[in-house]
C-alpha cells in the first residue's frame, strides 16, 4: 500500500523588491495609518491636548518667574516647546509599534508581498506627518497668546522642514525601543527615561546662562539646544546656519546608528 501525504501549500516568496516598489509600499502603509484618524477622531484630540496644555502651562506658570513677562517668555519658549513636543511625539511610534507587534498586526503584514522595511518606515512617515498638525496648532495658539513670527512664510517652512528631518531620525530610535521592549507598558518608561532628560537639560525652556556652569557644558553640546536655537532663528530671527547644520549632523548620525539596529531587530523577530 502506498501512503500519500499532503503538503500544505506555501505562500510564494516574492522576488527582490526594488526601491521604487518599497517606497510605494511605505507610502501606502503610511496613508493607511493616516486615514485611521477619520474613523477615530479621538486620535486628533490626543495630538492637540499636549501642545495646548504645555503652551498654556509654561507661558502662564513659568513665564513671569523666568522672564518677568509672559509675552517675552512666550517669544523665547514657543520654539523650545515645539521641539519638545516633536521629541515626545516620536514616542507614539514606539508605543504604537509595540502594540501592533503584540497584537499580531506585524505578523500579518510580513505575510504580504511587500518590502520588509515598509511597515516600519510607513509608521514613521505617518507619525511624522501627524506632527505637522501639532506644529500648526502651536503657531496658531501662540499667535492668539501674543507670539509673532518675524521671518514670514519662508522661516515657518524652514523650521517645519528642520523639525521633520530631525523627527524622522529620532523616530528610528523609538522604533528600536518599540521592537526590543518586552511589552507596550515598558516602552513608555524606557522612552521617557531618554527623552525627558534630553529636553530638560537644554535651553529649550530657559537661557543657558541661568544654569549651573557644570550643566552649561552639556547644554552647549546637547542636540536639543541646537535644534531649539535653529527653530528660534527661523521663526523669530537670529543665527540659524550653525545651529541648523549641527542639528542636521546630529540627525544624520542618529539615523546612521539606529536605522541598521532597528532593521536588524525587526528581522530577528521574523
Amino acid at each position: 500500500m502506498t501512503s500519500l501525504t499532503e503538503t500544505a501549500p506555501r505562500a510564494a516568496v516574492p522576488g527582490r523588491i526594488g526601491p521604487a516598489a518599497g517606497l510605494r509600499h511605505t507610502m501606502t502603509l503610511a496613508w493607511r495609518s493616516l486615514v485611521q484618524i477619520k474613523h477615530n477622531p479621538m486620535e486628533l484630540l490626543d495630538l492637540s491636548v499636549q501642545p495646548i496644555m504645555f503652551l498654556l502651562l509654561f507661558t502662564y506658570v513659568f513665564g513671569g518667574a523666568i522672564s518677568g513677562s509672559t509675552t517675552d517668555y512666550l517669544q523665547f519658549s514657543l520654539p523650545g516647546l515645539v521641539v519638545q513636543n516633536m521629541l515626545f511625539a516620536t514616542l507614539t511610534t514606539a508605543i504604537g509599534l509595540s502594540t501592533d507587534i503584540h497584537k499580531g498586526v506585524f505578523d500579518r503584514l510580513r505575510s504580504l508581498p511587500i518590502a520588509r522595511s515598509a511597515p516600519l518606515a510607513g509608521r514613521i512617515v505617518a507619525d511624522t506627518l501627524k506632527q505637522v498638525w501639532a506644529f500648526a496648532l502651536f503657531l496658531g495658539l501662540g499667535a492668539v497668546l501674543g507670539y509673532r513670527v518675524q521671518t514670514g512664510v519662508v522661516g515657518v517652512v524652514g523650521a517645519l522642514a528642520l523639525l521633520v528631518a530631525f523627527a524622522l531620525a529620532m523616530s528610528w530610535m523609538s522604533v528600536l525601543i518599540g521592537l526590543t521592549a518586552a511589552e507596550p507598558e515598558k516602552v513608555q518608561i524606557i522612552a521617557f527615561s531618554v527623552m525627558m532628560p534630553l529636553t530638560f537639560t537644554s535651553n529649550a525652556f530657559v537661557p543657558t546662562k541661568t544654569l549651573p556652569e557644570w550643566l552649561q557644558r552639556w547644554v552647549d553640546v546637547n542636540p536639543v539646544t541646537h535644534l531649539a536655537d535653529a527653530v528660534r532663528g527661523l521663526l523669530g530671527g537670529g543665527p540659524v546656519a550653525t545651529h541648523a547644520t549641527i542639528s542636521l549632523i546630529w540627525a544624520l548620525g542618529i539615523a546612521l546608528v539606529f536605522i541598521p539596529l532597528s532593521l536588524r531587530a525587526f528581522r530577528s523577530r521574523a
